[in-house]
């Protein structure tokens, strides 16, 4: 993970379960290039970019309960 700007190509999106409340990230998925995250609601501030293993491996371990804080 770094906090270097993602690629620029690639649509910036939001889960169509994120409601009314603005509380959700977005996700772009360039065709080359890291995968962007950032706040939905901050739009201009920091990104997070992640190659498509790391990602990977972080939702998985969120879908399977493995998170350790």
């Amino acid at each position: 993970m770094s906090t270097s700007k993602p690629a620029s190509n690639g649509t910036w999106r939001t889960s169509s379960r994120s409601g009314e409340n603005g509380s959700c990230v977005a996700v772009r998925f360039p065709t080359a290039g890291p995968i962007g995250v950032r706040d939905s609601k901050n739009p201009d501030g920091p990104t997070l970019s992640f190659a498509a293993s790391e990602l990977t491996a972080f939702l998985t371990a969120i879908k399977t309960d493995r998170l350790v804080p």
